[in-house]
């Protein structure tokens, strides 16, 4: 793996609704260029355009995918508004939601305009619904879904509703996990939210229960059909109000198999009040195979568990609800679940008189909705058309809300392991109470985790390192890098995902083609060849000399650039053009320019010599490796006191027998503590850590100090000898440039040349 330091990236966070609230969700999230949303909802205790998130403060015509968890009004239900009425369309995006949602999805919004189209407050009509549905892209869970370039994402099974998922979301490498509404306990009919295999690194979380512990399912069970049963006896009716689809078809999973065990029950019908019931269990049985074992093993054996012995279906007749209410006891299930209005809220106020009749509230409850205001026991309730009305008939709260509660819901963040919370989707208080309760976990175990409660419209800006982490692949992965090696290749960037391959591998991997552009420069100059060698060693420490092919002279420079005695008085300079390696040519055709005006030079050759040896420049690399390693342990000596020229002894566990040449290293010993530099690979060893790093500080200093510019940029190889030939191999196509001495735009722009073919 190879990373890159970049500028510090930023992800913004704009919570729109279900800031510090339940409703109206809707999260923006910002990363690089890239906008993606997570659902679209309407707030129960609202009408209208107030019941919208704040959709004014976003251009949506920059959102490249919009994310819609479930069916559910509170977090689908703008939809439709966001695309026929805002300038979504002119942008790139898409709505995404699971194949069953989208099939509910249009039950429930179709029904929801019918009840809403006679009020003046009509966010849309029925032709608005049916465009917006060819938006809609459904998805399957598990699937990758590439939506553009830099932006994907994954559906995984969130339980709470029929089709819920929660997303994991990918932006330029960025993992957002956005879990909607969703549930760890599997019930009766619906899977348990899953756990994304991957570490996402911001968690968006739902906190609708703050940290309120739920019953166990058995027991909740028990309790909700003795009280139904009791209501019964005491010749009451039990009103239900429900959600058309989600939890209503849970209960009536329950109260089908009580009723069927319970004969003396046989004779008390089970309404389900719902103009949806019939199309809902339709889409149910057909997402039979994404709910879990139990049902799919009941389907298996032909035994439809949505075929209910007990249920009837109410139809809308005018005056139904009054032949229910004043006729013999019976159990409705009706909606909406809020009781704000519709069938829920007129069968309450028929029945709130009698106080044999008892309201079972199973849901989550909104603040500002009729649902969480009768729970406090009110002695009167107002009607619709603005009358008071007596309330005597019995209210228990038994939720069966699929969402989780604090112990569920802390074990799935701690288990997430995200850096970044934020909490979504609750009340301020119970919220609050989360927060803080996860913190003093957090706390107790020094970990460093940031938790955030945004409110509605306050940007949350989290950064992040500024790294790319690219994949090594193709002959760079053959061999298992260990710690500390450099690797060096092309690196291939593609929609924010970085691959790190060998230029020969490109054609292969990457479907492009490379060239190398060798370069050369031919110079006159009238001084000799041992003059000029005289300067580079005195620049650049040491040259290697040796010839070519053809018997021509050649001093190489840096490993890089061949500096050639073409002719008497003239030299050509030829390399490999890359950035660097520019660099050390146009330092060289400098150099060599200016060897003829040089006052070391006139000095040099002002008197003849008639004998025989070299003049070596002062700066030019002549010590031997002993010397050297002098030189390395006096810096070391300077640090740590005395060090000492040997051999160490062989680690315990490593005396296998065979004859190995002993390898000299520096020994060191300060404090008790002993350490090695192992004069081969130039690496540390101590059983002490501090001591090792700090010795290794030290002889990565001494290195720089006692070697040579050409060491430090060749790595300290040498690719020929004295004695030796080089032969000049030419790759690709060659420039060829004027015989006068280049200037320096020329050498810029062979730099230039050589980007753009890399590139």
């Amino acid at each position: 793996m190879a990373t890159a330091a970049e500028d510090v990236p930023t992800l913004s966070v704009t919570l729109l609704g279900a800031g510090q609230e339940v409703g109206r969700s809707c999260c923006v999230l910002q990363y690089r260029g890239k906008t993606v949303v997570c659902d679209a909802g309407i707030h129960p205790a609202y009408n209208g355009m107030a019941s919208l998130p704040f959709v004014d403060e976003l251009d949506w015509s920059t959102v490249d995918a919009l994310l819609i968890t479930h069916f559910h009004l509170d977090h689908a239900a703008a939809v439709t508004y966001i695309t026929e009425k805002t300038s979504f369309r002119d942008g790139p995006g898409k709505v995404y939601m699971t194949h069953p949602t989208k099939a509910l999805h249009k039950f429930m919004m179709q029904d929801f305009v019918r009840t809403s189209s006679s009020s003046s407050e009509a966010l849309f009509s029925p032709l608005d619904l049916s465009m917006s549905l060819d938006m809609i892209i459904p998805v399957s869970a598990h699937q990758l879904i590439n939506v553009c370039p830099g932006v994907s994402f994954t559906p995984y099974h969130a339980g709470h509703v029929l089709g819920a998922a929660m997303f994991m979301i990918d932006i330029a490498g960025l993992k957002i996990l956005y879990t909607g509404d969703y549930s760890r306990e599997e019930d009766r009919h619906l899977v348990k939210a899953e756990l994304p295999p991957n570490k996402p690194d911001v968690l968006i979380v739902e906190s609708t229960f703050g940290v309120h512990t739920l019953e166990a399912r058995e027991t909740k069970e028990a309790r909700f059909t003795n009280l139904v049963h009791t209501i019964i006896k005491r010749g009451g009716h039990v009103l239900m109000p429900t959600f058309a689809l989600g939890r209503a078809q849970e209960l009536l999973l329950i109260l089908d198999e009580y009723w069927k065990n319970h004969p003396d029950l046989h004779n008390v019908p089970i309404y389900y009040a719902s103009s949806l019931a019939r199309k809902s269990m339709a889409v149910y049985q057909t997402y039979i195979h994404t709910m879990n074992a139990n049902i799919r093993n009941r389907f298996a054996k032909r035994d439809n568990p949505f075929v209910f012995s007990h249920i009837s279906h109410l139809g809308h007749n005018r005056g139904w609800e009054k032949k229910v209410a004043e006729g013999p006891p019976c159990v409705v299930l009706a909606s909406p679940g809020f009781l704000q209005s519709g069938p829920s809220r007129e069968l309450l106020e028929l029945m709130a008189p009698d106080p044999k009749n008892g309201l079972i509230m199973t849901g989550y409850s909104v603040e500002g909705t009729m649902a969480r205001d009768i729970m406090s026991g009110p002695d009167e309730i107002p009607s619709l058309k603005g009358n008071i009305i007596p309330r005597r008939l019995s209210v228990d709260d038994i939720s069966f809300s699929a969402h989780v509660d604090f112990s569920q819901n802390s074990e799935f963040i701690e288990a997430v392991k995200a850096k970044h919370i934020i909490l979504v989707h609750g009340e301020q208080t119970a919220m609050g109470r989360l927060r803080a309760a996860l913190q003093s976990r957090y706390k107790q175990r020094e970990e460093d985790v940031k938790i955030h409660t945004p409110r509605n419209l306050e940007t949350l800006n989290l950064t992040f390192r500024g790294e790319r982490v690219a994949k090594a692949i193709g002959t760079l992965a053959t061999k298992t890098p260990q710690a500390g090696d450099l690797m060096c290749g092309l690196l291939v960037a593609k929609d924010y995902s970085y691959t790190l391959l060998d230029p020969r591998d490109l054609r292969d991997f990457a479907g492009l083609s490379t060239c190398v552009v060798t370069q050369r420069q031919k110079l006159v100059l009238g001084v000799g060849w041992e003059l000029v060698r005289w300067h580079l060693e005195g620049m650049f420490g040491r040259v290697e000399e040796g010839c070519d092919a053809d018997g021509v002279p050649i001093m190489r420079v840096m490993g890089v650039v061949d500096v050639k005695q073409t002719g008497e008085h003239e030299l050509t300079l030829e390399w490999e053009s890359s950035a660097s390696n520019d660099m050390v040519a146009d330092s060289t055709l400098a150099l060599v320019t200016g060897i003829d005006r040089s006052p070391a030079s006139a000095k040099l050759t002002s008197n003849a010599h008639n004998h025989a040896h070299e003049h070596t420049h002062p700066h030019a690399d002549s010590e031997s490796d002993s010397e050297r390693i002098q030189r390395l342990a006096m810096f070391l000596e300077s640090h740590f006191g005395e060090v000492h020229i040997g051999v160490p002894e062989p680690e315990k566990g490593h005396e296998d027998g065979r004859d190995e040449v002993p390898e000299q290293a520096l020994l060191i010993r300060l404090d008790e503590a002993d350490a090695v530099v192992h004069l081969k690979s130039m690496t540390v060893t101590s059983a002490n850590e501090t001591l090792r790093k700090r010795v290794e500080i030290v002889v990565d200093m001494a290195l720089t100090t006692v070697s040579s510019l050409s060491e430090m940029y060749s790595g300290g190889t040498s690719s020929v000898t004295n004695d030796a030939v080089i032969k000049s191999t030419e790759k690709g196509s060659t420039t060829d440039a004027p015989e006068t001495g280049p200037t320096q735009p020329e050498a810029e722009d062979s730099a230039e040349m050589s980007k753009e073919v890399e590139a």
